[in-house]
């Protein structure tokens, strides 16, 4: 069994990939060829927003949004303590100061509440808070009805840090379409995944775009050869872009599969193991599918015993990082718990009921 079954969905896909990858081939345009303006404007009129711009990958948009935003040394942003390093990481990259805030134990996502102390705190350190980066973790959005609020009460900017949430909404709102600059990643195991990596950014701000499109290419003016400013080197490349519009075109089918997976699942473990909460209408796209148990050793040992895999998402919060020793940010206690009891299970479109009933019983 396959915690994400790759290449079931590639034989799903597989006429129309291949003839999508060798038509990317045959172009000869590997460099921003016109599959990368066709999947851009793809994208953003999926999630509902004025413009799209596609990078190397989810870590290089995060980044190049706080750029976009002129956000640097002096800065506090505030990140969730318990999700992947790239969030923090991009923070500490252009200079800023990550500030990690408490997480909800049911959603796994930014507790908004911890937000109004750490503010404070940010103050009392000399440091000018910025910006929030809410994570829609494991496929759900965060509260951004109240993120939205609180930023706009304290004039934050809010980024959406989308890498798992693509697909996923809040009644009807699309992911990606929360943030004043929202970003993406199509890492292969994403929701949206390319078969390398890639990433996008969503904002309907068209000075923000611009700045994003020159930052993409090396801060790129009027001319490719004219630099206004300092950037990076992080395009999309064509062939990945090929297999992203394959991919779309498939996308709600697999949405629809994925959520009956969840479905599922809680149906046969909710009574037996902490299973994640989606509230009332918020849509996930189920990037993992997250439990809590307390004797997690024994459960994912079972599990391998059977040929199931398993993996744990995640072992230590951001302040544990060593790479963040020198912030001296104690653990917050919700996402401190979350590094001992949480465990992710096979979770993928091509997942049988079969299967599912398999894991629960070994659980």
């Amino acid at each position: 069994m396959q915690f994400r079954d790759l290449h079931k969905q590639y034989d799903a896909m597989r006429a129309e990939m291949d003839e999508a990858l060798l038509g990317a081939a045959h172009s000869g345009a590997y460099i921003m060829g016109p599959h990368v303006a066709e999947l851009e404007q793809q994208l953003a009129d999926y999630v509902g927003v004025k413009h799209c711009v596609t990078c190397a990958n989810g870590t290089d948009a995060l980044r190049l949004a706080l750029m976009a935003l002129g956000i640097g040394p002096g800065d506090a942003v505030f990140v969730p303590d318990f999700t992947f390093f790239a969030t923090a990481e991009a923070v500490a990259m252009v200079g800023a100061t990550p500030i990690f805030i408490d997480v909800c134990d049911s959603t796994y996502n930014i507790l908004v509440a911890d937000l109004y102390d750490k503010c404070c705190d940010a103050r009392n350190k000399d440091l000018v808070p910025r910006a929030v980066i809410a994570v829609d973790l494991f496929g759900q959005p965060a509260d951004y009805k109240r993120l939205s609020e609180f930023c706009k009460e304290h004039s934050l900017f809010l980024i959406e840090d989308g890498a798992q949430g693509f697909g996923g909404s809040i009644d009807d709102k699309k992911a990606c379409s929360f943030g004043d600059i929202s970003t993406t990643s199509f890492f292969p195991a994403k929701p949206l995944g390319c078969y390398g990596d890639g990433g996008a950014l969503f904002t309907d701000n068209d000075e923000w775009a611009a700045m994003l499109r020159s930052l993409r290419i090396h801060g790129k003016g009027t001319d490719k050869y004219d630099n206004v400013r300092l950037g990076l080197n992080s395009r999309l490349d064509t062939l990945q872009a090929a297999v992203l519009q394959v991919k779309m075109n498939h996308f709600d089918a697999e949405l629809l599969t994925v959520n009956h997976a969840a479905d599922k699942y809680s149906e046969l473990l909710s009574c037996k193991v902490k299973t994640p909460v989606v509230p009332e209408g918020f849509y996930s796209s189920w990037a993992q599918y997250t439990i809590q148990v307390d004797n997690r050793d024994e459960v994912q040992a079972r599990l391998k015993a059977a040929g199931i895999p398993s993996m744990v998402y995640y072992p230590h919060t951001m302040s544990q990082q060593t790479a963040f020793n020198y912030l001296n940010q104690r653990p917050c206690p919700t996402a401190e718990k979350l590094t001992t009891t949480v465990l992710s299970l096979p979770m993928h479109p091509y997942l049988t009921d079969e299967e599912i009933v398999t894991i629960a019983s070994l659980i």
